[in-house]
């Protein structure tokens, strides 16, 4: 470090030129001397003195190079270091051998590793909702924006439990954790593979159903409604309200859950237990 360290004058920002600007001093330097001396004091003809001293930039210029060409490695390592610092994907990373480069290589390679396990870590824990598992809102948002490409059509159902708060009140909010959870699952098991569904927010949940008709929706809640009048979670009587509203194309998605959620409101204002579909 101290050598490096004083060195810093040269080039300060430019570590390649400092090494190769050292290297042609270590070369030429030397060689000009000794022409110097041949030439006063041995009388070296003055061809022979140049002839040298071509020979001598010649394979300084050579060594330069190919200084210049070992050095590429490093400028590509410390060109994915700093990727991986922003947050950007690294691929391709070139293999060295059992030197010092192949160490560093092999050292980008492990950080980046290491950098986009942290990153794929933290999408799930910022996209997902912890208690229930699923996806929360923004989560969703972002699953729906890669879903509903050009103007793909979807359906939308906000779905509420029916007096969650009571459900609270009497039987504990253990219970209703508990029962938060169940209903998550139960959802995903029971809509399609392909469909989105979401903690919408306490006791509210989402579902998005792409390429399905507002028909096929309804029946899809009526399936869940059936499945859950079978096999009851835990909370004696749950039942839940839903809006519906299709959409075309995630552009829509704002003003399709504002329809959704107008559509739960008469959903819940004309008795709870029922699915409505918006305007």
């Amino acid at each position: 470090m101290r050598f490096y360290r004083a060195t810093q004058f040269l080039f300060p920002r430019q570590f390649e030129l400092r090494l190769l600007t050292i290297a042609l001093l270590a070369v030429l330097l030397p060689t000009v001397l000794v022409l110097a001396f041949g030439f006063t004091t041995l009388g070296w003809p003055p061809r022979t003195a140049g002839m040298m001293l071509l020979a001598a930039l010649l394979g300084a210029g050579l060594a330069t190079a190919a200084i210049h060409a070992l050095l590429a490695p490093l400028a590509t390592a410390t060109a994915m270091l700093r990727a991986i610092q922003i947050g950007e994907s690294v691929a391709d990373i070139p293999v060295g051998g059992e030197d010092l480069v192949g160490r560093l290589l092999r050292g980008v390679s492990q950080a980046a590793r290491d950098a986009e396990e942290r990153s794929d870590a933290m999408v799930v824990v910022a996209e997902h909702d912890p208690l229930t598992k699923i996806l929360n809102r923004r989560g969703f948002m972002r699953a729906a924006e890669r879903l509903l490409v050009g103007e793909r059509p979807a359906v939308l159902a906000l779905i509420d439990l029916d007096h969650f708060r009571a459900i609270n009140d009497h039987l504990g909010h253990d219970v209703g954790d508990e029962l938060l959870f169940a209903f998550a699952q139960r959802v995903r098991d029971t809509v399609r593979g392909t469909d989105i569904c979401a903690r919408w927010g306490g006791e509210e949940f989402a579902v998005l159903l792409p390429g399905a008709t507002l028909d096929q929706a309804h029946a899809a809640m009526g399936r869940l409604r059936s499945s859950i009048a079978r096999h009851p979670l835990p909370g004696a009587g749950l039942t839940f309200s839903c809006g519906l509203a299709d959409t075309c194309g995630f552009d829509d998605l704002d003003d399709t859950a504002r329809r959704a959620d107008k559509a739960l409101y008469s959903a819940k204002h004309l008795g709870r237990d029922r699915t409505e579909l918006a305007d």
